[in-house]
């Protein structure tokens, strides 16, 4: 049985951030993840998700200056002082929250950078990152972005994330399985779940290509589920998806699943 985590960056936008933990317990939801938590404090955070019975599974390392347009700076070298004290953040969050993963943006593209002189620095910067969190029991993620959305980010395929996995050989280095960002920029995605599950650590949806409610568009959610299932995973499916209108009220396609919370 899948269980769903609610994207509370994107669901819920009818509520302020602090109240949307609630809104998603309410219909049902006992998992959350969200890009950034850092806007709260920790312990707040910590006591609105108890209150309300809902674990947070995953978020995003900071990204530098997201207002101005940067998206992760792992890859961006000169920039390591500061995506360590990122990762040490990101991981006194995850400690205080009890969340198990963490994702790491790659980061865009630089014109006056040759492209491997940043691949370099984005594994070393992984690299570290896995070393720090390992001992914290948390996992480190990386994911393949697309194009369309995010112009000249640095990681767009699930084999070259799954390359860089394999080559740092770190245990706690997992990809993260986006359905959206792979329909778009190489389908296939069933086989590439049978083909990468052991090294995906999460996984997400949101309808291809208007990246609403996953019960519309060109993917058959129900199909993947139940591949998800014959597959083994028992992570959590992130639904990183932006409701065509009140959230609550787009939540048909996932009410039997939620009937069952665990």
């Amino acid at each position: 049985m899948p269980r769903f985590a609610a994207n509370l960056t994107m669901m819920y936008a009818e509520h302020a951030f602090a109240d949307r933990i609630a809104a998603a317990a309410r219909d049902g939801f006992a998992a959350a993840e969200c890009l950034f938590p850092y806007e709260l404090p920790a312990h707040d955070l910590k006591s609105r998700l108890d209150e309300n019975g809902v674990e947070l599974v995953l978020f995003n390392a900071p990204p530098g200056d997201w207002a101005a347009g940067e998206r992760g700076i792992a890859s961006l070298p000169g920039r390591e002082d500061e995506f360590r004290r990122g990762i040490d953040q990101a991981l006194d969050y995850a400690r205080a929250l009890g969340t198990r993963r963490v994702h790491v943006m790659a980061g865009l593209r630089e014109a006056d950078t040759p492209y491997e002189a940043q691949r370099e620095c984005y594994l070393r910067n992984l690299a570290w990152a896995a070393s720090q969190a390992q001992s914290e029991g948390i996992t480190v993620l990386i994911e393949p972005i697309n194009p369309r959305d995010m112009p000249g980010y640095l990681l767009n395929r699930q084999d070259d994330a799954q390359a860089i996995r394999a080559a740092l050989g770190a245990a706690n280095l997992l990809v993260q399985f986006d359905c959206y960002h792979c329909q778009i920029v190489e389908g296939d995605l069933a086989m590439k779940l049978r083909r990468d599950i052991g090294g995906i650590g999460h996984v997400q949806i949101a309808g291809v290509p208007q990246r609403h409610e996953p019960d519309t568009g060109e993917v058959n959610y129900p199909y993947l589920f139940a591949l998800l299932d014959e597959l083994g995973y028992g992570g959590w499916i992130g639904c990183e998806y932006r409701p065509r209108g009140a959230t609550s009220a787009g939540l048909g396609w996932v009410r039997s699943y939620l009937s069952d919370r665990s």
